[in-house]
Order: structure tokens, then C-alpha cells, then sequence
């Protein structure tokens, strides 16, 4: 068997040589990508002065804070419902947030899809308008929205929609595209008008995997939501930070606890939602 083998290989090699023929061309330029990734990593950390003697002092200071932070302790009853009151405010913040991006990019995505609108000028002024949407952060836009509708989980709601409806244009116009534009030609074949065509050839196709997409956003965006609720949006981040302020490290050890279990959970949940919507669209 092993003889075998051998010498069917030899045949093969002698019979395609160029398939086995070191390509040092493919080589060379992968070495020279890598070790320019390599030099210009090493260049920006002597350009930006980075200080690594300090990094074994804030390992013994980062030792500290965890010796004080354990056992994680809430406090009181009272303060434990308060903060499973803000967890609750997060995880709304989250899913109304990554609802809302979702419902107002759907419509837009359409205007961005080459598919969809023939127009070059609609598709580039649509697409640059979501770049500019999405190439500011989440925790600006919860900035602004504080500093305009003031503190609370309506700020942290509408920052999160405001950030997610640039990605979700995006995405989904880009998952439009790539849908198969056989059924759309089939049904305006048949006497349907090109809205006909949009309606029941493409969005069909794309549904499931835009429902993925959300999924995906929402568990990503409750970890989102407590960030831009240290800067006053509402939620568990404002409690977090509170308790940061005052040294309480042990709250601060179960609220961090807390917002692990959550994320955890609903990633979990979420990641079967994904696989079941996959594999429904699969079977079918």
C-alpha cells in the first residue's frame, strides 16, 4: 500500500509539474507582506513612545484591584434589584436599538443595491451617506444623543439604532446583491413589475440571512449598550461606573459577574437562533 502510494505520487508530480513546482514568486511576496507588517508594527511602537517598563507595575497594581474585587458581593437585596433593574435597561437598550437599525435599513439598503436601483447617483449618495453614518462610533453618537434628549435609555436606545443603521445598510444591501437574480427575472417574466420582482424574488432569498445578521447585532450591541451607559445613556454601565468612582470592588466584581452571564446568555440563544434560521434555509 505505501509503495503504492509513493509511486503513484512520483507519476502524478512527474505527470503535472507545474502543479508541484514551488512557486517562489507567491513566496516571496508573502514574506515581504509579513515582514512589512512586521516592521511597521515595530515602527509605530517606537513612534508612538509606547512605555512597556510600566506594563509590570500595572500588572502588580491590576492584581490588587482583583484581590479586592473577590468574592463578588452585591451589597444589599436592594441594591441587587437595582442592578438587575439596569441589566434589564441594557438589554432593552440593545434590543429596541438593534429593532430600530434594522427596521430603517431595511428600506434604505434597497436604494443602495445595484440590483435593485439602476441609478448610479441614488446608489453612491446612499452608500456614502451610510459610510458617514457608520464611521461614527457608538459611544459618540451616545454623546451627542445625552447631550441633545439628556440621560436615560432613550439616548442609549437611539445611538444604538443611529450606529447600527449604517452597518445594517451596508449589510444588507451587500446580501442583497449577492441574492440569485433568477427568481426576480422569473416573476416579472410572468407579468410582475420590477417592486414585484424585488418582493418576491430577492427578499425572500435574503430574509434569513438578514434575521442572522440581527441576531448577531443584538448579542454584540447588549455589550455595546453598557459602554455607552458609562457616559449617562441608562442602563448597567451607569451603575458600573458609579461603583467604580467610589471604590466599591466587590459591586463592581458582580456587576462585571453580571454582564458576563448576560452576554453569555444571549449569545448562546442567539447562536442557535443563527443555526436554526441556516439550516431551515438549507433544507428548504
Amino acid at each position: 500500500m505505501s509503495s503504492f502510494g509513493i509511486e503513484d505520487r512520483a507519476a502524478i508530480v512527474q505527470r503535472y509539474p507545474d502543479v508541484f513546482r514551488p512557486n517562489w514568486w507567491q513566496r516571496g511576496k508573502l514574506t515581504i507582506g509579513l515582514g512589512g507588517a512586521i516592521a511597521l508594527f515595530l515602527f509605530g511602537i517606537v513612534q508612538l513612545d509606547i512605555p512597556f517598563s510600566r506594563l509590570s507595575d500595572g500588572m502588580v497594581r491590576l492584581g490588587g484591584f482583583l484581590r479586592l474585587m473577590v468574592p463578588p458581593d452585591p451589597g444589599s437585596w436592594a441594591d441587587a434589584l437595582k442592578y438587575l433593574h439596569a441589566l434589564g435597561e441594557t438589554v432593552s437598550i440593545a434590543f429596541l436599538g438593534t429593532l430600530g437599525g434594522a427596521l430603517l435599513a431595511l428600506p434604505v439598503s434597497l436604494l443602495a443595491a445595484r440590483n435593485v436601483v439602476a441609478n448610479r447617483i441614488v446608489q453612491v449618495f446612499t452608500r456614502r451617506s451610510l459610510d458617514t453614518i457608520r464611521g461614527v462610533d457608538t459611544l459618540i453618537w451616545a454623546l451627542i444623543w445625552v447631550g441633545v434628549v439628556g440621560l436615560g435609555p432613550f439616548a442609549g436606545i437611539l445611538a444604538v439604532i443611529c450606529s447600527d443603521f449604517g452597518s445594517f445598510g451596508k449589510l444588507f444591501s451587500e446580501a442583497i446583491e449577492a441574492a440569485d437574480k433568477n427568481p426576480a427575472e422569473g416573476v416579472r417574466s410572468a407579468g410582475g413589475s420590477h417592486l414585484h420582482g424585488v418582493r418576491f424574488g430577492l427578499l425572500p432569498q435574503v430574509f434569513p440571512i438578514l434575521l442572522s445578521q440581527v441576531l448577531y447585532y443584538f448579542e454584540s450591541n447588549t455589550r455595546s449598550a453598557t459602554i455607552i451607559g458609562i457616559v449617562g445613556a441608562g442602563g448597567i454601565g451607569l451603575q458600573l461606573a458609579e461603583q467604580i468612582r467610589v471604590l466599591e470592588w466587590q459591586k463592581v466584581s458582580f456587576l462585571i459577574l453580571l454582564i458576563l452571564v448576560t452576554v453569555s446568555a444571549i449569545d448562546w440563544i442567539s447562536g442557535k437562533l443563527r443555526f436554526a434560521i441556516i439550516g431551515r434555509r438549507a433544507v428548504a
